[in-house]
């Protein structure tokens, strides 16, 4: 697979996300999640979308811009590669690395992600993102994810901990 270095591909990531081949629309997300820019990334989704991963198991309309600019505005470390990406007729896909510190213990985390998009009229309308949450809990957790990482105990909690936080910054948006 060949990197692409999407944030030397759009400069100027600020810009609305607006309609367009799907595949430039991975290309303008991942552009804004480069530059830590969560509301051009929002404005990459329908305002019914859907999103799903590990963490955030089922968030729906503006909780999914919401996660996206709660996680951009503290990410002092972040950094994303966009692996690879394809799309065609509707549907989508990417391979990308997040690097960054774990807010929680300040340690160091690699994330290996893939994800699943379906497009609506040039705008994501479901996100499917899938990565190895034992090896996430290990590295964000220390010791605690090593021993319970594998747990549905261990996922609740931080699903738990992660809905709450969306819940504030959503709160504090208002």
């Amino acid at each position: 697979m060949t990197a692409i270095r999407v944030a030397d591909s759009w400069p100027g990531s600020t810009v609305a996300c607006v309609g367009g081949l799907d595949v430039e629309v991975i290309d303008r997300f991942f552009a804004a999640f480069t530059a830590h820019d969560g509301a051009t990334m929002a404005a990459c989704y329908r305002p019914d979308a859907t999103f799903s991963d590990p963490v955030f198991p089922d968030l729906r309309g503006p909780e999914v811009g919401a996660m996206w600019r709660m996680l951009t505005s503290r990410a002092d470390e972040l950094t994303v590669e966009l692996v690879d990406r394809a799309a065609a007729d509707g549907t989508g896909s990417a391979s990308w690395v997040a690097r960054y510190r774990f807010g929680q213990t300040g340690r160091p985390v690699v994330n290996a992600v893939e994800s699943t998009y379906r497009f609506e009229d040039g705008l994501i309308a479901d996100q499917r993102d899938a990565f190895d949450f034992p090896r996430w809990a290990r590295q964000a957790l220390g010791i605690q994810g090593l021993l319970l990482g594998r747990t549905g105990f261990l996922r609740r909690q931080v699903q738990q901990a992660a809905r709450g936080r969306l819940e504030r910054f959503l709160e504090r948006e208002r």
